[in-house]
């Protein structure tokens, strides 16, 4: 079953999160990941929200989006984000 990943965020530093951002979308790719939308404007239909626009991937399941989030070779690229941005992560399955 397929599953999604959700990145919502406040970036304080461009130049250094693209740093992130071109080392993290390949890795994703690794466990499968695939890009489906990047910095996308959510249009509100009901209800309520911020305006922070979203990146959103396709995994296999939940399994391979655990794996890339515990993968310690993550670790190094996290870093490359931390104190530049403040990010909402959300992770769910499909079905």
């Amino acid at each position: 079953m397929p599953a999604y990943f959700i990145v919502q965020g406040t970036i304080e530093d461009a130049a250094q999160y693209q740093k992130y951002v071109q080392a993290v979308v390949p890795f994703i790719a690794n466990f499968g990941g695939t890009l489906l939308a990047r910095r996308a404007k959510v249009e509100v239909l009901e209800g309520e929200h911020d305006e922070r626009p979203v990146v959103m991937f396709e995994f296999p399941n939940m399994e391979a989006i655990h794996a890339f989030w515990n993968s310690p070779d993550y670790v190094p690229i996290k870093k490359l984000r931390e104190g530049i941005a403040t990010l909402n992560i959300w992770a769910f399955a499909g079905s």
